[in-house]
């Protein structure tokens, strides 16, 4: 394995970002048609934050939510992306090597982080990109 190989090696390029402004119910059908689990949010080409499955979950009644079925819309349309998204997310750039990105993963508890060069989303990094990287060099 290498050790100073950068994170562009690894990130998804063609990321599916969502509007701050979204309601809840498009960003379910967002992450269900492209079968993600995070999307950066964006205003005016901006990021300005991340969302998660998770996030979505926790306003859902998780243990009713699978890939088969749909939030009930009744509580999704009260509620913006922007009103549950991870605020001022870290980011990395596609410079970072791969090693720093793990460690901020880790000890952030992340799984996710958007790959930004000057000022524009370039890219997404996740758990699942590492565990791939590491089981082609295994």
């Amino acid at each position: 394995m290498k050790h100073k190989e950068p994170v562009s090696r690894i990130m998804t390029q063609n990321v599916v970002v969502i509007k701050q402004n979204a309601k809840l119910p498009e960003a379910d059908k967002l992450f269900k048609e492209h079968k993600i689990r995070h999307a950066p949010v964006v205003k005016n080409k901006k990021i300005v934050g991340m969302l998660s499955l998770t996030d979505l979950s926790r306003i859902s009644f998780a243990d009713n939510y699978d890939d088969n079925e749909s939030i009930d819309d009744s509580i999704y349309s009260m509620l913006s992306v922007g009103q549950i998204m991870a605020n001022n997310p870290v980011i990395v750039s596609s410079e970072t090597i791969i090693k720093d990105v793990a460690s901020l993963l880790i000890n952030k508890e992340f799984h996710a982080l958007p790959v930004v060069d000057n000022d524009q989303l370039v890219g997404i990094v996740t758990t699942t990109d590492l565990l791939k990287y590491l089981v082609d060099r295994c």
